[in-house]
């Protein structure tokens, strides 16, 4: 049996809405147990004991949201202990008072690596990033959160389908 983590790209924002009962009820009519969503913004943990490659699982789920909650769906598929090497490896300081510790998670190594190369132009006082393995570790000052340049580039549409971004609480929580 191994043991998944899927985050789910926008949802419960601009206009899709996936309540989490919802969203357990279709992981375990597509035969996975011991699902777990993780709060209302699609993060879903699983197990599943099929031999079914990677690739494979994550656009079986892909299509059935579709399906189901009627838009594109895109997630991150990732193995527990995938997730946990991630959550190791960020290389800032968690608990910096005033911070929000984010992981932003991509498919398309080409868009991780134009963001990361956007960033050389951040201001260190409201950005940091660094690069890791289909990530990239982002420390933002809260008090410019959404409004601030990195985030402002993540944003953009070009990005929409290929990255999506968690806060490390969050992420602990998923493993926990």
């Amino acid at each position: 049996m191994t043991e998944y983590i899927a985050l789910l790209r926008g949802v419960n924002v601009g206009g899709i809405t996936v309540r989490s009962a919802d969203l357990r009820e279709l992981f375990e009519a597509l035969g996975f147990t011991s699902v777990r969503t993780v709060l209302a913004s699609g993060n879903v943990a699983f197990e599943h004991g099929g031999r079914e490659a990677s690739a494979k699982l994550k656009a079986r789920i892909e299509a059935a949201l579709g399906d189901r909650f009627g838009y594109e769906a895109w997630i991150v598929l990732l193995t527990r202990a995938q997730l946990a090497e991630v959550v190791a490896a960020f290389p800032f300081d968690e608990h910096r008072e005033g911070w929000h510790p984010y992981v932003l998670f991509g498919s398309d190594a080409a868009h991780l690596e134009a963001l990361a190369d956007a960033a050389g132009e951040l201001d260190p006082d409201d950005d940091v990033i660094a690069t890791g393995a289909d990530v990239i570790y982002w420390h933002n000052r809260r008090e410019r959160g959404v409004d601030s340049a990195f985030a402002k580039s993540t944003a953009k549409a070009v990005y929409k389908r290929t990255t999506t971004n968690r806060n490390l609480r969050t992420l602990h929580k998923l493993l926990g």
